[in-house]
């Protein structure tokens, strides 16, 4: 057997083990649905909403987590649509209309867990066969003078094509955040964020991929949560590792990072071992040496890596822990792609990335001999400082 189809047919089958089960995914959807039909309900307080799936589900990077025990994670936005809402409300008062309906919704459904308010959002949890918790966004649309300075500056820091750039302005929105200094006062002045308009961005970099999706496009286009790429396979990979990786939740590399990066990396390769070699070689070079350092494509004034530098980042060490996990998945991924025993992929499989595949399968289904496997590489006792000139 041809050594690129073998080692495919071993990442493929990995990546079969992450993706979430149909059954999770349905219920996922259900859930959405449901939230959308209890806002447009005939005795909603709150007439016009749109409610629509962001961060990995709504990308297609979803992964199972690593213990049964874990619970998934999803993100929505609640997106109210009010006529100057601005000039007539606060960013409290639209937290408090999504709770009021949330609560009601949390009470007709059942659901004993505590409605919880988070900084920026509500957390509604699920605890029946399948372990969610869902975080609710508040939001409204951004409009008038604020739109036009936000894609302004899109223009001017980014570069993007007229056609993404005015797309990702359109559903750009205001978000609520209980620290803001304006938070219980009418002002214009509420922070930005633009989950939507990041789908689009990140759909643009799956070129070419994502052009042939739209040459075979019906009337509704597929979901980005349906589609399997090649990008979107490497950053379940890259996931796995940092989640086998990481034991605390807290120290690990956040996902947005990962993805941005990847995202930046990523070089229309069809191929997934080329993509994966791609990626873990490039995208420290898409590490800015000053802040910004990871800029949110869609808002140039966030830094995904702001907490680095915060006390509490630089307690957890998240900038070396970033840097360590790069080093030692560039180890990895190399050593399985390299590996020519079914001893070696079995214990790269398992150490690594928490998988397992049935020996006799390595042997028998994807070639791999009988062979020793001395060590696996790990991290050097003292790991060259972050971002040290390594590229």
């Amino acid at each position: 057997m041809p050594e690129t189809v073998q080692k495919k047919s071993i990442l493929t089958e990995m990546i079969e083990q992450l993706d979430l089960p149909d059954y999770v995914v349905e219920k996922t959807i259900q859930r959405y649905e449901s939230l959308g039909g209890w806002f447009s309900r005939e005795k909603s307080t709150l007439k016009n909403v749109d409610v629509f799936p962001q961060g990995s589900f709504a990308l297609g990077t979803t992964i199972k987590p690593i213990s049964d025990e874990e619970e998934y994670d999803l993100d929505m936005g609640c997106k109210v649509k009010i006529s100057d809402f601005k000039y007539i409300y606060t960013q409290k008062d639209l937290k408090e209309m999504v709770g009021s309906e949330l609560e009601k919704y949390r009470t007709a459904k059942g659901i004993k867990q505590e409605l919880e308010s988070k900084h920026r959002c509500w957390r509604l949890e699920y605890k029946d066969e399948v372990k969610f918790h869902l975080d609710i966004v508040p939001c409204i649309p951004l409009h008038g003078d604020k739109q036009s300075a936000y894609k302004k500056q899109l223009e001017d820091t980014f570069g993007y094509k007229d056609s993404l750039n005015n797309s990702v302005a359109d559903v750009a929105i205001n978000i609520t955040d209980d620290r803001h200094q304006d938070y219980k006062s009418i002002s214009q002045d509420w922070n930005i964020s633009n989950p939507e308009g990041y789908l689009k961005w990140f759909e643009n970099q799956m070129i070419p991929e994502s052009s042939l999706f739209s040459k075979r496009a019906s009337v509704t286009p597929v979901p980005l949560y349906k589609r399997k790429t090649t990008l979107q396979r490497c950053i379940q990979l890259l996931k796995r590792h940092r989640d086998n990786m990481f034991e605390d939740d807290k120290s690990k590399p956040i996902s947005i990072i990962i993805t941005t990066l990847a995202a930046r990396a990523y070089n229309g390769e069809i191929n997934i071992e080329e993509a994966m070699i791609n990626l873990l070689n490039e995208m420290p070079s898409y590490i800015n040496n000053n802040s910004p350092r990871v800029p949110n494509p869609v808002n140039p004034n966030e830094d995904f890596t702001d907490r680095w530098d915060m006390p509490e980042g630089k307690r957890l060490n998240l900038q070396e822990n970033f840097r360590n996990w790069l080093v030692q998945a560039r180890i990895d991924f190399k050593n399985l792609l390299k590996a020519d025993s079914y001893e070696k992929a079995d214990t790269i499989l398992n150490d690594k990335f928490a998988l397992k595949m049935d020996n006799e399968d390595l042997y028998k289904k994807y070639n791999y001999k009988a062979g020793n496997w001395d060590s696996i590489t790990t991290l050097p006792k003292n790991p060259p400082k972050p971002w040290g000139g390594e590229n």
